[in-house]
């Protein structure tokens, strides 16, 4: 079984001032992206689904396809694309939508909007975040063995310190598990970044100023599901929309919609650990260092240059 990639390619780029989906920051070029399905080819991913916003497809749609032509999965495979499109719109018709909201109603929503092409356990990641070899082979290893399952779901922690900015502080959702090893709860932090005692701070879903462990799991946005997620998560969406529909910035993130299943207990997610280094650009003040990160991979050889 070959598990499908998901990518979360639809954000505006507002902090970044552009489309960091379709910024060239390796040596020759490459996206955040490219790296990604790099890793995720090599640890035996079949197909890549893109969610994307209507006005930029039809130019991201191009280049993907001239720039991934070639390229083989594990079995010799051509890899599969397909492309979907996020907008405010898509929802279900029993509701009006507010005329004055602008933006799209979050991750869980962007997810959904795959539903009828995906049907195969799938991993879901952000399109410009860098989340290293290791993590994707964990989660693929994940995804084949729990082929067959249903209601068992995987999130892909990072330890805090190797998710921090240098550009300035960033929001993470802080994991925690039972002593099995399954999710209980993702506590969003806020303004996280190392003090000069070394320390890392952040504020807490209170408004609270806190000292938080280094090497806590935290939540990058990498996820593990089996199918059936959809129709959970679609009825969740439902009701989040009854309370919601006249709101202009609620939004329907992937953590909301696991909380309520682990709340429910229609579904239980695993909180797999990864020793990569995660980087990305939320700061347009990151790209330098991004840039010269892909340049030492290419120098050291752990990625081919040009990569494709």
């Amino acid at each position: 079984m070959k598990p499908t990639l998901l990518v979360l390619a639809a954000g505006m780029g507002s902090r970044y001032g552009g489309l960091k989906q379709m910024d060239g920051l390796g040596p020759n070029g490459e996206t955040i992206i490219d790296y990604s399905i790099y890793d995720a080819v090599q640890a035996g991913f079949g197909k890549v689904v893109y969610i994307v916003r209507e006005y930029f497809k039809e130019e991201f749609e191009k280049t993907v396809r001239q720039k991934y032509s070639h390229v083989k999965c594990a079995d010799g495979e051509p890899l599969e694309f397909e492309f979907t499109v996020q907008e405010l719109n898509k929802i279900p018709a029993k509701f009006t939508l507010n005329p004055e909201r602008q933006k799209p109603w979050g991750t869980a929503h962007a997810v959904l909007m795959a539903k009828d092409i995906i049907h195969e356990p799938f991993a879901v990641i952000n399109g410009d975040d860098y989340y290293g070899k290791e993590s994707f082979k964990i989660l693929a290893d994940w995804l084949r063995a729990h082929e067959n399952t249903s209601g068992q779901y995987a999130i892909v922690g990072f330890e805090l310190d190797n998710t921090l900015s240098e550009s300035g502080g960033v929001s993470r959702g802080i994991c925690t598990a039972d002593a099995g090893g399954r999710l209980t709860h993702v506590e969003e932090h806020h303004n996280i970044a190392m003090a000069q005692d070394g320390k890392v701070y952040g504020d807490n879903s209170k408004g609270d100023k806190v000292e938080l462990d280094g090497k806590a799991l935290c939540s990058m946005n990498m996820w593990g599901f089996t199918p059936d997620y959809f129709a959970k998560s679609e009825t969740i969406f439902h009701s989040f929309l009854e309370k919601n529909i006249g709101e202009l910035k609620a939004e329907f993130y992937i953590p909301y919609a696991i909380d309520c299943m682990i709340r429910e207990k229609s579904a239980e997610t695993e909180l797999l650990s990864t020793p990569s280094r995660w980087f990305g650009v939320t700061f347009k003040e990151d790209r330098p260092g991004v840039v010269a990160k892909f340049k030492e991979f290419a120098d050291k050889g752990i990625y081919p240059s040009p990569l494709y």
